[in-house]
């Protein structure tokens, strides 16, 4: 049993899993520690202005310096941090690399979006079994980029990464509250642009079954269960209807901010960019079902994702 820490870094949040891995029967096992998230939204105004702004900075080291305390804390013996979408994209991601090796004593890694793809599917895939024939695909849905994967049972077959997020598309497009016809229009577009470049490079059309990951899409399950509270145990695994899904997320899109604050299992981080999160994820469903000639009916939601794929890379 070794004991291990994960930090994935993205443009919305930062997230910590401090886990032991067993590995003493065939496929490694974690069992869960510590897991902890935090909205810090590193990757606030990027896509704008292509730079980290001073205060995300300061709320993501500050987030940082916390994790490291229960790092120390609980004895992991290895450690790995992974930055993803927004300090891919910003010129001054140098000052991000710098403190966070300063206060964690590490090297943080900021990854290509295909290792971000592969890295989704390997936690997704650890405890959703994926049996002989088929062909899943995992849209890890994040605030600054979205990763396509497609995989077997023995592993990644296709990956792609496209810049399309529910952080991004809020600041570019979806500024009114609730957004107007025209700016969701826009920010359709863009979906369907990204939806497109992904096709390029991986056959969606092959996929069999579909399943997302990452905070926006755990949300709208939520919100479609109606569930009283967020409960990660009635979310994880849960397989929808396309049509419940898509509904539960252009109703997310069509609400305010203030009524989405209202629901139980919002996280309040995630209250301003959820509309985007449903939006790209509903198209992309409607495309899925579409090239699928409607052999994809349903999706299933995981609560493991990247966090998990990088507990499970470190020895």
């Amino acid at each position: 049993m070794t004991r291990v820490a994960a930090i994935d870094c993205g443009t919305n949040s930062i997230r910590l899993l401090i886990a032991d891995v067993d590995r003493s029967n065939g496929a490694p096992r974690l069992t869960d520690v510590v897991r902890e998230m935090r909205v810090v939204r590193l990757g606030q105004g990027v896509d704008a202005t292509g730079e980290l702004a001073p205060d995300a900075l300061e709320r993501t080291f500050a987030a940082t310096a916390d994790y490291a305390r229960l790092i120390r804390q609980h004895g992991a013996t290895a450690v790995r941090f992974v930055a993803t979408s927004a300090s891919r994209d910003a010129r001054n991601r140098h000052v991000f690399v710098d403190g966070v090796r300063t206060l964690l004593g590490v090297e943080p890694e900021v990854i290509s979006g295909e290792e971000e793809a592969a890295l989704s599917f390997a936690g997704a895939s650890s405890v959703l079994p994926i049996h002989d024939g088929d062909q899943v695909l995992v849209v890890d849905l994040g605030g600054g980029s979205t990763e396509f994967v497609l995989g077997t049972a023995s592993g990644v077959t296709a990956a792609k990464s496209v810049d399309i997020g529910c952080v991004r598309l809020t600041e570019r497009h979806l500024r009114d509250d609730p957004p107007t016809a025209e700016q969701i229009a826009a920010a359709v577009a863009d979906v369907d642009a990204a939806i497109t470049r992904a096709g390029q490079d991986v056959p969606l059309e092959r996929a069999t079954a579909v399943v997302g990951v990452a905070g926006s899409i755990t949300t709208i399950t939520a919100h479609a269960l109606r569930l009283p509270e967020y409960s990660p145990a009635a979310i994880h695994g849960a397989e929808l209807p396309l049509s419940t899904i898509t509904e539960a997320s252009a109703d997310l899109l069509a609400m305010t901010r203030a009524a989405r604050a209202e629901l139980p299992y919002m996280h309040p981080g995630r209250v301003d960019v959820m509309g985007a999160g449903g939006l790209v994820w509903r198209r992309i469903l409607e495309r899925l079902h579409d090239l699928s000639a409607g052999r994809i009916g349903t999706a299933t939601a995981s609560e493991h994702d990247i966090l998990d794929g990088i507990a499970l890379s470190l020895n």
